[in-house]
Parts: structure tokens; sequence; C-alpha cells
């Protein structure tokens, strides 16, 4: 698949990457060059393309340590949101896209992921665990208020009462409430909701796409009303730009109706540590060195250590600083709890068109 890199100084109106460097599979480069050309004018804003893809199979698996979950389902892949931070975005490289800017604008969705995983979870060999969904891009990225992809998904998952943790800063989720506080009852459901700051200005600028912190706040409270347990999410934890915010975030949060809590600190890995330097020079450059500096603290004086064990919380004094603290507040709120497991006992097959019908 084919993408033009454009490479940008500056930042890209409603984007959060100012560039697309180049994809690491690729055996070509491109770099622009100064040809004594003055551009007549800027570059338009650019606008989100979204291409489809056939699934073959819609449930990943995993085996890392770090994660709570062995399997997901990602109903798109690049996400919208445009978040500067997010540690997808290199897995748009596999797909011969830059994780720049086409992460942002280049979507691709999956039309068939509710057939895909009717039929994989109809498998008489299927033994059912928790589906993480969201965990590497958002499944109510704005798209999805058109495609109803994860929609249908759900859809399915209810029919099967599959237990499914879901994660998202999208507040497009509230249109689900119907499915979600019914999958709840049955203790089949929870919800991650990631406020990562409460000043609509960082916001804007390090999650271009993501609804204001304020809109996150209120879907908090309407899943909660709905009988939804909410998990408040202070992820990613950003070194001297949003690290200070901990504690107010955690509250307002509680206040909204969260009835747990999570933090991971910021990571950086492959493109997206160069894509972050540069976002931070452009809208911090007062407080870049630093922010660079207290990342490489986290990490082992490296932008990102990938280490299981290490890269959701970080090392040393300042990882451990912000470790007590958040356990801290979270005590203070009895956001500290554990919520129970997910049931899998519910799991059945629905019946299917052909079936024969039992006797009994």
């Amino acid at each position: 698949m084919a993408t033009e890199r454009v490479q940008k100084s500056h930042a890209t109106p409603g984007r959060a990457a100012g560039s697309n460097p180049d994809i690491r599979f690729d055996r070509l480069r491109a770099e622009r060059i100064d040809d004594g050309w003055t551009p007549e004018a800027e570059l338009p804003v650019l606008r989100t393309e979204v291409s489809e893809e056939q699934a073959r199979r819609v449930i990943t698996r995993n085996t890392s340590p770090d994660l709570s979950f062995d399997r997901s389902i990602n109903p798109y892949r690049g996400c919208e949101h445009g978040c500067i931070y997010c540690f997808a975005r290199p897995s748009h490289a596999f797909l011969g896209l830059s994780p720049g800017l086409d992460f942002e604008t280049k979507l691709i969705a999956r039309p068939n992921a509710a057939a895909r995983l009717r039929a994989e979870l109809s498998n008489p060999r299927y033994t059912p665990r928790t589906i993480a969904i969201g965990t590497n891009t958002d499944p109510y990225q704005p798209i999805e208020k058109e495609r109803q992809i994860m929609r249908s998904v759900l859809e399915v998952l209810r029919d099967f009462n599959h237990p499914v943790a879901i994660v998202t800063k999208g507040t497009l989720i509230e249109r689900d409430a119907d499915i979600l506080s019914e999958m709840a009852a049955k203790g089949l459901i929870r919800v991650g909701i990631s406020v990562t700051t409460l000043d609509p200005k960082t916001s804007r600028l390090m999650e271009p796409r993501v609804p204001h912190p304020k809109a996150r706040l209120r879907t908090i409270r309407r899943l909660t009303d709905a009988g939804v347990p909410i998990r408040a999410m202070v992820s990613p934890v950003v070194p001297a730009l949003t690290d200070h915010e901990l504690e107010a975030i955690l509250t307002a949060c509680h206040q909204a109706g969260a009835v747990a809590a999570s933090s991971i600190v910021l990571r950086l890995p492959r493109e997206v540590a160069p894509l972050f330097r540069d976002w931070l020079a452009e809208h911090y450059p007062d407080r870049a060195a630093r922010v660079m500096g207290r990342v490489r603290e986290l990490h082992g004086g490296k932008d990102y250590d990938p280490e299981f064990g290490k890269r959701m919380v970080g090392q040393g004094a300042w990882a451990s600083m912000i470790q007590q603290r958040f356990a801290l507040v979270t005590r203070k709120l009895g956001l500290d709890r554990r919520l129970p497991p997910l049931r899998t006992d519910l799991f059945a097959r629905p019946p299917q068109p052909g079936d024969q019908l039992s006797l009994i």
C-alpha cells in the first residue's frame, strides 16, 4: 500500500502529528528538499480517509505478562483521535502506512468483524475468557458513529453472554448504554474511561479529536447511572506536563461515579518518540527538555524501555513517587478496590439458523 509522506515543520490543523516519518519496512526513503520555489499556499487540512478490510480473524491473542487479558478485538486500524503519545502508532507501519499523520488520517475499518466474531465464538473448541476492546485503537473514535462496527460486535458478545472489558476516550460509548447496562447486570462488562488531563488547551493539543475532558466526566456519570462499572484511567501520566494533575483527575472521576482506577506512565515506542519530541518542540518548547529528561529517567536513560514489568510503571525515584501518590489518593477516594472478575459461566452459543429444535 503506497502512501505520500508529508514532511512538515509545523503543526497540521486538527492533527497531533506534524509529519509522516518514513516507514521502517520500506527500502526507500523520501525526503523533501528546497528547490528555491516559495509555496503559494499552505497545504490543505488533511481529511480522514477510510478503507475497508475483510478480516479473516478478529480475536487477537497475546501472552504479555503486563496485560490482564489474553485476547482482544480491534474494529479499526489507525485512530482519528490522533493522540500524539499513542503507543499504537507503530502498528500502522505493518500496513505500509506511516505512524505519523497516516495513523490519524488513513483509517481501516473491518465491517465483517461482528460476523467473524460470531463464527469464532461458535467454534465448539472455543473457551471463553474476557475479551479486551480498545487496548490498541479506540473503538469509539469518530468514524464509529457512521460505521457502527463496535455496536455490532457488542451485540454478538451480548448474544453469547461473553465477558468484555472496554477502554475508550470516546463519549460515543453512551450510545450503547442499552447493551452495556444489560451486560453489566449479568456481570459481563466493565469500562475504562481515559482522562489524561483536565486542561482543555493541553487536551486539544495532545489528543486533538478526543472529546473535551468535561464531556468524558459526563460519560462516566451517565454510564455509572446506567449500572455500568467504570474504571478511571489516568493514562498516560506525562511527566512535567500532566503529572501535577494526578490527584485532581482521580478526584473528578470519583465524583463522576468511577469505582476503580489505574494509571500508566508515558511510553514512547519506536516512531512515537521522535513524533512526540517534535510535538513538544512545537507546542511546549519551554519545557521540552525537562519532559524528555523525566521520560528518560522513567525508562533507564532511554526514550523507552520495552522490558516487561517496567514499561507500564517506569523505574527510578520519579516513578516511585508517582506510584506513591496514586496509591495515596486512590486509597483516600476508595478507588483502590479490585473489581470482581467478569463471569464466564454464562457463556452459551445462541441458536443458529438451521439448528435442530430441542424436544424439551
